[in-house]
């Protein structure tokens, strides 16, 4: 009976250790989103600087199969390359030891008043307990939720940590216990295997040293029974990192799951030589047989991660092409717009990173339909069937984004909640049918070629001139929509508005300009129509940037978001200089030079 309490309180205090984990890492996920993307999202190609990126990041998250995850989702997204990813995954395995170096404040020995009780688990577990409650349910100013979750599962990690420690301490005391120590310390590679399959199971390697901490409190853990296990925890974690990296991804992704694969095995085998030959040379005689504490056991982890990194990271290059031996390439083929397939739900991981790559492939999908409409308006030049097909390739990429979108960014909606990202969540979620559309009128274009082609009409000379002018107008209001979803740019985003409303002045004008010419008999019926569709799409095309620019513009602003409609009327009537100026710049550029053509 008392096997069974013993085994439930060891269970108990496990289960406790790893929720207090989840919520940690959850807490410094959350707020340290913009440190992720940066040191992400921004990494050079110095592998040095990748290893240290690695390392800190995963130090952020307090886990490594989680950085190695997001960094999979990264490399979908086309943010990093294979080898960036490298040196991440070398620097990932540092920084999981960070866990158990904090673990290592078990061993604080102290009297009652003394500083240093502060530091003890039994001290410091109830009083980060206290704080994170705290902060958790009653401060409500911003960030402080972020860091009660950290406070808390700093407290529930250490309480989990403790009661494993007194479920283990009768241990000491069984035969059972004593001889199956002695049995594993004669098999070191039996020792590596239980270690990997533990892990495997638990899904934690930060987990399973924990447990490895907690054990050595009974005074009989040695460390020639230690050193095996935590190489087998090292090849344990990057069976999970490899299985998810093989769903759902690219080669670059599956890639980098078998170069952790790689580096854990050869970093296992020539520690388990180096240490083989030590042992058998008499080096450090008395440490095999020694007793070890978390310290210890802490110490050991890191200086295994480290050196192997060290050794290993001037192969980068090499672990690059043994990867690229296992997993090849499929036929090459082209692929205009990679950030359209990038929403990839691992990223969730980090929702800042989530969302920032949400807003990067929005612009990504802006330069597509503007791109789009740029090859739709040629057709109307001289109809080309493998422009056709072209166009119809991009519009279906667009159109299966913006259901990828919507279902990607309605789960991500779950994940993300501060304020301000949630505006800017809802902003990339009305913007994605806004550009679809445009996408559409692309479709629209190149059928009424077709149908001008089929036919064998055109358009006249009068109409092919004005066309190319407001289409250049069109093609400029995308571009600035392009840029200011790209850069994140709200200045961008204002000169849109003047633009839209010359665009509007154009369409007037040509209409107009263009029944005269309908009632004179210089263009057709069939034409005619066919223009004044032409027409109407681009016009709606220039409304959709604009609806963008309001959206962009009324993330930070109250009163436009409530109602774009007053915004634009107060804008019209108040005056304002730089709206007047860019106004009357876009007149000069686009509606003169338009009222001049006329013949």
């Amino acid at each position: 009976m008392s096997t069974i309490l013993t085994a439930i309180k060891l269970l108990g205090g496990l289960a406790m250790f790893l929720y207090g984990m989840e919520i940690m890492g959850d807490g410094l996920k959350q707020g340290s989103g913009t440190a992720l993307k940066n040191f992400l999202g921004k990494l050079t190609q110095n592998a040095f600087m990748g290893v240290l990126t690695g390392t800190l990041v995963t130090a952020i998250i307090q886990s490594s199969t989680a950085t190695i995850v997001l960094t999979v989702g990264l490399i979908g997204a086309g943010i990093l390359n294979l080898r960036q990813a490298v040196s991440i995954v070398l620097g990932a395995n540092i920084g999981t030891t960070v866990t158990a170096q904090i673990i290592r404040l078990m061993d604080i020995e102290s009297s009652g008043d003394s500083l240093l009780a502060f530091f003890k688990p039994d001290t410091l577990a109830p009083l980060a307990l206290c704080i994170g409650i705290i902060l958790f349910m009653f401060i409500k100013k911003s960030g402080s939720k972020n860091v009660g979750m950290i406070c808390l599962g700093f407290g529930i990690l250490f309480s989990g940590l403790m009661s494993m420690t007194d479920a283990v301490e009768p241990l000491a005391e069984s035969q059972f216990f004593l001889d199956m120590i002695s049995y594993f310390s004669d098999m070191p590679m039996l020792s590596i295997f239980v270690g990997l399959i533990l892990t495997v199971i638990i899904q934690s390697s930060s987990a399973m040293v924990g447990i490895l901490q907690a054990l050595s409190s009974t005074g009989v853990i040695t460390f020639e029974l230690v050193y095996p296990v935590i190489m087998g925890i090292n090849l344990g974690t990057c069976v999970t990192t490899a299985m998810v990296c093989s769903i759902g991804t690219n080669k670059d992704a599956k890639r980098t799951g078998v170069v952790h694969i790689v580096f854990n095995t050869i970093g296992t085998v020539l520690f388990m030589i180096g240490m083989t030959l030590l042992r058998r040379a008499g080096f450090m005689g008395t440490l095999w047989e020694s007793v070890v504490d978390s310290g210890v056991i802490a110490n050991f982890q890191t200086l295994f991660n480290l050196i192997t990194a060290i050794v290993l990271l001037p192969f980068t290059g090499w672990l690059v092409k043994v990867s690229c031996r296992i997993v090849k390439d499929d036929p090459i083929k082209e692929d205009k717009y990679p950030e359209l397939s990038a929403l990839d739900k691992k990223l969730m991981i980090s929702p800042a990173v989530a969302l920032a790559q949400a807003t990067r492939s929005l612009a990504v999908m802006a330069k597509a339909a503007r791109d789009n409409v740029e090859l739709s308006l040629a057709q109307f030049k001289g109809y080309d069937d493998q422009r056709a097909v072209e166009i119809a390739e991009c519009e279906e990429r667009l159109d299966l984004f913006a259901d990828d979108a919507d279902n990607y960014m309605i789960e991500l909606f779950q994940y993300v909640e501060s304020e301000r990202d949630n505006r800017q969540l809802n902003m990339v979620m009305q913007c994605v049918p806004a550009m679809e559309r445009v996408g559409d009128y692309a479709t629209n274009f190149d059928e009424m070629a077709k149908k001008l082609h089929d036919a064998g009409l055109q358009f006249s000379e009068s109409a092919h001139k004005e066309l190319d002018i407001l289409g250049d107008a069109v093609k400029q209001i995308l571009q600035l929509t392009e840029t200011a979803l790209r850069d994140d740019d709200e200045s961008t985003a204002r000169r849109i508005e003047p633009l839209e409303e010359v665009i509007d002045d154009m369409v007037l004008l040509l209409k107009d300009r263009h029944a005269a010419r309908l009632r004179q008999g210089v263009c057709s019926v069939d034409t005619g129509l066919i223009f004044m569709d032409a027409l109407t799409h681009l016009e709606r095309a220039a409304d959709q940037c604009s609806s963008i620019a309001m959206l962009m513009l009324g993330r930070h602003n109250e009163e436009i978001m409530k109602n774009h409609h007053r915004y634009l009327q107060e804008l019209h009537e108040s005056g304002d200089r730089s709206y007047l100026d860019e106004l009357e710049s876009r007149k000069l550029q686009y509606l003169i030079p338009l009222q001049a053509s006329e013949l």
